[in-house]
């Protein structure tokens, strides 16, 4: 890149393998291959299997063979987030020594009653906001219940690390210059005994040592984005830019799943669809 050149344009296509592609997933990935490849930029591959519980390696193939049908190709390795558990290990660590992760007792229905005594249901991205129950709790009874193996998850204190960190912003293609507004989402979860990190951890892990300068996904993350931007200024990693693209939907209105197998690329190419007439339903043409 000659000097005062802007930034390669790097993307990504980030798929859980928990069940075969639709046309909603085929319009995510279309929409990041398409910003790569018209700004001659890179577009990644990666598998987000952290849930050993709903992923199937089976998927993973699907996932392959279904982008390879309809064409988008990628640059570099699939990058399969089961093989890092160390490189996500060692960022909780760090936000663990600097005392922004505390352990949570609670189970669903834990918080469910905290959130109905305190007489408000509030809700973010994912559901009710955490109302913060276990970060109450001192130091000795947190390690008193940790060593009799009472199951727990870890979470991120948010208030603490927004005093770290100070007021952030983050920019959406858009809808423009953000204010982060991490507490919108609560002290979320970044690692239970089932799955070794979460989602939020992960994907900003990954971005980062992966080079993305450009996320793209649906405007139902839109609200997680606040979330990462914290853990960027936490773990002192670089911010890239962002485009939440709207969700493709049905005559109806509603959005692809993938309960819907019958709309799976799977089932279109069985049917007898071309690859160019999936493309171009996915690309909402």
């Amino acid at each position: 890149m000659s000097e005062g050149a802007a930034p390669e344009i790097v993307t990504r296509f980030a798929p859980s393998p928990t069940g075969r592609l639709h046309l909603g997933h085929a319009h995510s990935a279309w929409f990041g291959w398409r910003a790569a490849r018209a700004a001659r930029g890179r577009f990644l591959l990666r598998i987000e299997d952290i849930d050993p519980g709903r992923c199937r390696p089976e998927f993973v193939d699907g996932i392959l063979e279904d982008l390879r049908w309809l064409g988008l190709d990628w640059d570099g390795p699939v990058r399969i987030q089961s093989q890092h558990l160390d490189v996500y290990r060692q960022a909780l660590e760090r936000l663990q020594a600097e005392g922004l992760v505390y352990p949570c007792f609670c189970t669903r229905r834990d918080i469910q009653a905290e959130i109905a005594r305190a007489g408000a249901a509030p809700h973010g991205a994912e559901g009710p906001v955490y109302p913060g129950t276990c970060r109450r709790l001192g130091p000795a009874e947190r390690a008193e219940r940790m060593a009799t193996g009472e199951g727990h998850a870890l979470r991120l204190d948010v208030a603490a690390a927004v005093a770290r960190t100070g007021p952030l912003a983050w920019h959406d293609r858009r809808q423009g210059r953000q204010e982060a507004r991490p507490e919108r989402l609560g002290d979320v979860v970044l690692a239970r005994k089932d799955a070794p990190v979460s989602y939020h951890l992960a994907v900003t892990v990954d971005d980062a040592l992966q080079g993305v300068t450009l996320v793209t996904r649906g405007v139902d993350l839109f609200e997680a984005t606040h979330i990462h931007r914290l853990l960027q200024a936490l773990l002192g990693l670089p911010v890239p830019e962002w485009d939440h693209h709207p969700l493709l939907t049905d005559a109806a209105g509603r959005r692809y799943a993938k309960r819907d197998r019958a709309l799976t690329l799977a089932a279109m190419r069985e049917g007898g669809m071309t690859a160019a007439a999936v493309l171009a339903l996915a690309a909402g043409g």
